[in-house]
């Protein structure tokens, strides 16, 4: 890998889009060498350095160099340089970061960002398994794992047995972090000599109503490097692309119990029945799709090239034998397509 530049290389990822500001910090206190250091108060002097042109990354010692690529400073735009640099000082004074991921393009961009800084013996990517995440998802996280370089551990996380997370209120993303960050923190940091967690969050993230979740994080010290060095989704994906990461144009994958009303509880056949339902539709050509749970009928959500497609036979029996198949009766395709958010924003938006 070239000595000033990050992880896997490639193509030229200049765009118009630019990384937003005023992500408020908070951080884990972590101790190194018997010293406190508090991540959250050196993300105030971040947003206050030197411009993105005096930028320079230069060459991290113990990064990995096996994963090589010959991404030139041209490549990655000032903001982008201002970003990584950001994130850099956010993670100086780790000895071992775990980052919680997934393989979607936020938590990849940290981790690759984590390896590129740390090397990628001083970082380890941790997959929380259980119910509500999709065997394609955790088939999909090991391989972007594999392109970055980084280790991956799988832990099992038990969700399903807290009762506020089966009642599917608003806040039932609280609680289901909460149990993955609680896992990390009992087995991981103590198997694996981790002594900082981060995860992805992003300044866009950072500022939506409908992200509990977040709290959960905060209440485990858990680090967000991406929202407090400012980076949007944009340029998240920009940086992504510029990485030549396989999961740069991913859509956004939420967890299977997304796809239930809030106040209907969550169970493990509901979660099998939409991860049948959604697998069977991506194998029919079909992308970034929803299967909504509501009893009997699938309400299906679709981007609008696919919309137009659903309704034509052939694909339109294909898609009601599949949804069938899956223990619904009822096939309905929703005009308003893809909706992220669309059960928790209306509940929390004015609240």
């Amino acid at each position: 890998m070239d000595s000033n530049s990050p992880p896997p290389a490639a193509a030229d990822a200049r765009s118009q889009d630019v990384v937003s500001g005023g992500a408020a910090a908070h951080g884990r206190t972590l101790q190194s060498d018997g010293a406190a250091i508090g991540v959250g108060g050196r993300a105030d002097a971040v947003r206050n350095a030197a411009p993105a042109e005096a930028v320079d990354t230069g060459r991290v010692a113990g990064r990995d160099e096996t994963r090589a690529g010959d991404l030139d400073a041209g490549e990655v735009d000032p903001a982008l340089r201002a970003a990584l640099a950001a994130i850099d000082r956010q993670l100086a004074g780790v000895r071992r970061l775990g980052v919680a991921f997934s393989g979607g393009v936020d938590s990849s961009v940290l981790l690759a960002a984590a390896v590129h800084f740390l090397g990628n013996d001083r970082v380890i990517a941790i997959l929380g398994v259980s119910p509500s995440l999709a065997a394609d998802e955790r088939a999909a996280a090991h391989r972007v794992a594999d392109v970055i370089g980084a280790p991956l551990v799988e832990i099992e996380t038990f969700e399903g047995r807290r009762a506020e997370y089966r009642a599917n209120g608003p806040d039932r993303c609280f609680h289901c972090k909460d149990e993955l960050f609680s896992r990390i923190d009992d087995e991981v940091a103590r198997e694996h000599g981790v002594d900082a967690v981060a995860y992805g969050e992003n300044a866009d993230d950072a500022v939506r109503p409908d992200r509990p979740g977040a709290q959960a994080a905060v209440a485990h010290r858990v680090l967000r490097p991406l929202a407090d060095a400012g980076m949007n989704k944009a340029a998240v994906r920009r940086l992504a692309r510029a990485w030549s990461l396989p999961c740069a144009d991913k859509p956004a994958a939420p967890c299977l119990a997304s796809r239930i009303p809030h106040f209907q509880s969550v169970t493990p056949e509901k979660l099998r029945q939409v991860e049948q339902a959604e697998a069977a539709l991506h194998r029919l050509g079909l992308h970034d799709l929803r299967v909504r749970h509501h009893g009997d009928v699938a309400r299906i959500e679709l981007t609008p090239d696919d919309l137009l497609r659903a309704v034509r036979e052939p694909l339109r029996t294909h898609i009601r034998n599949a949804v069938q198949a899956a223990g619904f009766r009822f096939a309905a395709v929703d005009l308003a397509g893809v909706q992220s958010g669309a059960f928790t924003l209306p509940l929390v938006a004015h609240g």
